[in-house]
């Protein structure tokens, strides 16, 4: 039996670990909310319609489970899924539908607003806050709207897109992790939102902006891939191996094998399923039906093309090799 005094330092040291966990919990999550609050109040700048106020109540889970994950969790995220990460995207998409359908049809005009397309534009729009000398309040709140409204709408979707990848990739590396993932897995989940969030952001930006001014029913398909897409993020893959190797002692070796392989298959069903097979979709559609054709197009078509291929080749061989492992045990066993 410890001692009382080693029993005491422990203590001390969980309490501390999970301070800071409970530290974490909360800040990041209230970021997310933040960056929320900021789509629906430029839902409601552009709509002039108060009633979108009743979409932050989609904010309400997202603060129950912060709740939850500080009570009964010591502020530990989950494992293999993080329902913070769902739930944000749950709080932020519906702004983001809302600009996107607002501006594609057509609905906004500001023909004297400033695009963020040059260090000169920059400078422009942040000149416009230097003279603020000794203002009241509401001239503060005036040169806030005013800077607010300045910039273009299809800028403030743009960032608004490039925020949410940014947010959700420091969260989850910020935010603590589940039990059981080592800081190499977490390495790993961060390295495949670092290379899905590019290829989402040139998805749905570059594929919007090629069928501008065609039938409004195509950007409503491809906001919905992207819905689709991004619904992969609160997914841990790459924990999935750890589960694997830990029942291996339990499992025959060819269901160990198979265990051990599942985020391989995970990302093949992600490239297949989530990813690069709708994408790949989207875009021929947008080449051969809508007739719209440019490099970058072609090129990402290709891409998702040569991506969707490999993994259909991918996913031959570890059919092969668990079939070996069925057949011959033994054999199987050099396989990596």
């Amino acid at each position: 039996m410890l001692p009382s005094s080693v029993r005491a330092v422990r203590s001390d040291v969980a309490f501390e670990r999970g301070g800071k966990r409970s530290a974490h919990v909360w800040k990041y999550r209230a970021l997310f909310v933040l960056l929320a609050l900021v789509g629906v109040f430029r839902v409601i700048w552009v709509k002039k319609d108060g009633m979108y106020w009743l979409l932050t109540i989609i904010f309400l889970p997202l603060v129950v489970e912060m709740i939850i994950t500080l009570k009964r969790r010591q502020g530990q995220d989950y494992k293999w899924f993080s329902p913070p990460i769902f739930l944000f995207l749950i709080s932020i998409i519906p702004s983001i539908w809302i600009l996107e359908l607002h501006h594609r049809h057509g609905l906004v005009s500001d023909p004297e607003c400033q695009s963020l397309d040059s260090w000169d534009s920059l400078r422009k729009l942040i000149s416009q806050n230097k003279t603020l000398g000794n203002q009241t309040n509401n001239d503060y709140l005036k040169t806030f709207q005013n800077v607010f409204s300045a910039v273009c709408s299809n800028e403030w979707i743009l960032a608004l897109h490039q925020l949410v990848l940014i947010l959700l990739i420091f969260g989850k590396w910020l935010l603590p992790i589940g039990g059981g993932v080592s800081k190499g897995e977490l390495s790993e989940i961060l390295l495949t939102f670092v290379g899905t969030g590019a290829d989402i952001l040139e998805f749905n930006s570059e594929t919007l902006n090629d069928i501008k001014d065609r039938r409004h029913h195509v950007v409503y398909i491809i906001l919905g891939v992207w819905t689709w897409s991004m619904l992969q993020f609160p997914i841990h893959p790459s924990a999935a191996n750890s589960a694997g190797e830990n029942e291996e002692s339990e499992d025959t070796h060819e269901d160990s094998w198979c265990a051990n392989h599942i985020s391989d298959i995970w990302s093949i069903v992600q490239a297949l399923l989530i990813q690069d097979g709708p994408f790949l979709v989207v875009r021929l559609t947008v080449m051969t039906y809508y007739r719209v054709f440019n490099q970058m197009l072609a090129f990402f078509a290709f891409k998702n093309f040569l991506v969707f291929i490999l993994n259909l080749y991918k996913l031959a061989v570890l059919s092969q090799h668990c079939r070996s492992c069925r057949h011959d045990p033994v054999r199987a066993s050099d396989v990596p």
